[in-house]
């Protein structure tokens, strides 16, 4: 299996493609990096949907960033979701495909519709390894795996976070997509206050290897009345997230860069806006 590689410099930073902004992005072509859609939105086999996505291929890069997988599910893989994605990916051909370092799937195709969070100890990382395998060997190229936010945890972990994700990239050849908001999040949320949140995502960063990261996620958080902070990729990238990220670029060199927005998604102009506070910060 071919390992990940980081791609070139010129596909700096792209947008996560929303249909808000299917059409004006088609019609003003702004210079992007790349755009990303989610995988599942183009399962169909034709319609409306994958015309428009074949039209968006055709103008820039594309990176498809599933949901689905669920590839720390001790259940299993879904063959036929893994089918359909594959059959996507030899039709868009993307430059990227990533998915989450979760857990889904539960008994005989019972699905918690969550990106739920699996235990860092060496049997799951022998699940999600051969899981991970299994998908590249079907798509025929390496998958990005992302790192999560999680509002709960199993106990019991007997390997660190990044210590996980550099054994399943060198074991199985995948890259890792590094969600630097996430990274931020987790820290808040384990009772970091921001500049402290911040010190621990630098660190987080500063225990991956070199090499293994192929696309980095950016997004805005919410934080909670009741004090908990939510990843809800609806709001700008705060400031302490960006510099946690020019401490990552720092660290791997210049890497292919999202904006994710989600909810509330604001005007393509807002988004252009954010991907270029983020190239400012890449060499």
């Amino acid at each position: 299996m071919t390992t990940a590689t980081q791609a070139p410099a010129d596909t700096c930073v792209g947008i996560g493609w929303r249909q808000p902004h299917y059409e004006s992005l088609l019609a003003q072509r702004p210079p992007l990096g790349f755009i990303e859609v989610h995988s599942e939105n183009f399962f169909a086999d034709g319609g409306i949907a994958l015309a428009v996505l074949e039209a968006g291929r055709e103008a820039y890069e594309l990176s498809l960033h599933g949901v689905g997988l669920a590839l720390g599910s001790a259940a299993g893989l879904d063959d036929r979701h893994l089918e359909r994605l594959a059959r996507l990916a030899e039709r868009v051909q993307p430059r990227w495909v990533s998915d989450h370092a979760c857990f889904a799937r539960v008994g005989s195709g019972l699905h918690a519709a969550d990106l739920l969070p699996i235990r860092f100890d060496d049997a799951s990382l022998a699940l999600m390894a051969g899981h991970v395998q299994q998908v590249q060997e079907r798509l025929g190229r390496p998958l990005l795996v992302e790192n999560i936010s999680a509002y709960v945890g199993w106990g019991g972990d007997t390997l660190a976070e990044p210590e996980f994700f550099n054994a399943l990239t060198s074991r199985s050849g995948c890259g890792l997509l590094l969600d630097v908001n996430n990274l931020f999040v987790n820290a808040r949320n384990a009772g970091h206050e921001p500049e402290a949140a911040a010190c621990e995502a630098m660190r987080w960063v500063d225990a991956i290897r070199p090499g293994s990261v192929g696309e980095i996620h950016l997004a805005g958080h919410c934080e909670r009345d009741d004090g908990l902070v939510v990843d809800d990729h609806g709001s700008r990238v705060r400031d302490e997230v960006l510099r946690v990220y020019a401490h990552a670029i720092g660290r791997f060199g210049p890497t292919p860069t999202l904006i994710e927005w989600d909810t509330d998604v604001p005007a393509l102009d807002v988004l252009l806006a954010e991907a270029r506070r983020a190239r400012a910060l890449q060499p």
